[in-house]
């Protein structure tokens, strides 16, 4: 069926850091991540392999002449795996023999910088970054070195409102319990005010609430406006569930330039759509997640490299 053939799935991204004297430190340097999956294309399965609540399998493959990882759960002996055949009904009882294993399969892609990996899991029950984190720590990838994963959090960008000159858009997610804030100073903006009228009306509820001013000179001072008025709940903004702005900017002489900024701290994630076959019927899941997540490397390259410290290459 069509609905089969394509997935939404999750790109996350991660920061591999080292942990030293209990603290977690950012590595300044790139690990050799390309000499790492080379070695470990040409390592048996047991060296590749790592036994902890479940097996974890590594892979190398190669893709447009760069190489990534297969992170594999392989499923214990007990477990009860089925075959249905849809056009028929039959269902076949799948039985692992002693020298093979049935795998759930995640994608692990490296970035050329900051230790920022991109991961796509292949089922809820895939492995994630702490499985890859166990992994790499548990073949000792790099003797030595323990190794922690952690999400890669962009950062708040609410200090973009004082150089901007209005807002031609602005969304805004705030929970029940940050509506109180509304009350404890005077505020007659009219984002404060609208917020307030919910909670006056309906109690603690959350609140999203998007309001855009089209294009046009006729229209600027509401978009300065609409600036002031969210700069005036800045502090309740960057506690928020989400908050983003396109905001305004003016160069002397030159036209309006907008930029979409995000107002709170989150981790950065992204959907893509991943097909499963080509129109001949054939398998292309492992590729496709692969280019799904250096896709999604390439939208959020600028925050990921600002999240890390990692500067232009």
């Amino acid at each position: 069926m069509a609905t089969l053939n394509h997935k939404e799935r999750t790109v996350g991204f991660f920061e591999v850091v080292v942990v030293k004297e209990g603290k977690a430190r950012r590595i300044p340097e790139l690990m050799d991540w390309d000499g790492a999956l080379a070695a470990l294309a040409q390592a048996p399965v047991g060296a590749r392999s790592h036994e902890s609540e479940h097996r974890i399998v590594g892979t190398t493959i190669t893709h447009n002449m760069e190489d990534h990882l297969l992170l594999h759960r392989v499923k214990d002996a007990g477990e009860w795996l089925s075959v249905i055949n849809f056009d028929t009904g039959h269902l076949r009882e799948l039985e692992q023999s002693a020298h093979e294993g049935y795998l759930d399969t995640s994608v692990v892609c490296f970035l050329p910088f900051g230790n920022v990996v991109g991961i796509m899991q292949g089922g809820v029950s895939a492995p994630s970054h702490k499985a890859l984190e166990t992994w790499l720590n548990g073949i000792e990838m790099f003797p030595g070195s323990q190794l922690q994963l952690r999400p890669v959090v962009a950062h708040s960008e609410i200090e973009k409102l004082k150089t901007a000159v209005g807002a031609s858009r602005v969304e805004v997610k705030v929970m029940g319990n940050k509506m109180g804030a509304l009350r404890e100073q005077p505020r007659a903006g009219g984002l404060a005010r609208l917020l307030r009228v919910a909670g006056d009306a309906y109690g603690e509820i959350s609140v999203t609430m998007i309001i855009s001013v089209p294009r046009g000179k006729e229209l600027r001072e509401h978009r300065e406006h609409l600036l002031a008025d969210l700069d005036e709940i800045s502090d309740v903004v960057t506690g928020a569930e989400r908050a983003r702005a396109r905001l305004v900017y003016s160069d002397p002489g030159g036209p309006e330039q907008t930029r979409l900024v995000e107002l709170v701290e989150h981790s950065i994630t992204a959907k893509k759509r991943v097909p499963a076959t080509d129109a001949e019927g054939n398998s292309i899941r492992i590729v496709s997640a692969v280019d799904a997540i250096l896709a999604a490397a390439a939208e959020h390259e600028d925050a990921l490299r600002l999240a890390v410290d990692a500067g232009d290459s």
